[in-house]
């Protein structure tokens, strides 16, 4: 959503007027998006962090993880740990996951 990508509308539908929770990394992440879509196009380095400074402004709580938890659902459902935290963290409050990845989403399924 902060980068304006095409899925962003159905995203936000799925959000609004919704208490929004993410794991601790969640800042980490979208810089590291943020960071190759510089890297892709350097001209527009100014419009993307500006962009990814409104991720701060955002009413998301960050939340810790079961690490341990989180390897063992990692290696459970063959997904990398960063997805596997979004996954333990919507199980640990019994919430919904929001994503766009499909292996994450159909792992969220199983649960």
């Amino acid at each position: 959503m902060l980068f304006n990508e095409p899925p962003r509308d159905k995203v936000a539908a799925r959000l609004r007027d919704r208490a929004l929770y993410a794991p601790e990394l969640l800042p980490f992440e979208v810089a590291n998006a943020c960071l190759k879509k510089i890297r892709v196009r350097p001209a527009e380095s100014n419009e993307l962090l500006a962009a990814f400074s409104t991720l701060y402004r955002l009413p998301i709580v960050l939340a810790q993880i079961d690490a341990r938890e989180t390897i063992e659902l990692a290696f459970g459902n063959k997904l990398s740990l960063y997805d596997a935290s979004y996954l333990w963290l919507a199980r640990d409050m019994g919430a919904e996951l929001v994503t766009l990845d499909g292996a994450l989403e159909a792992a969220a399924k199983i649960s």
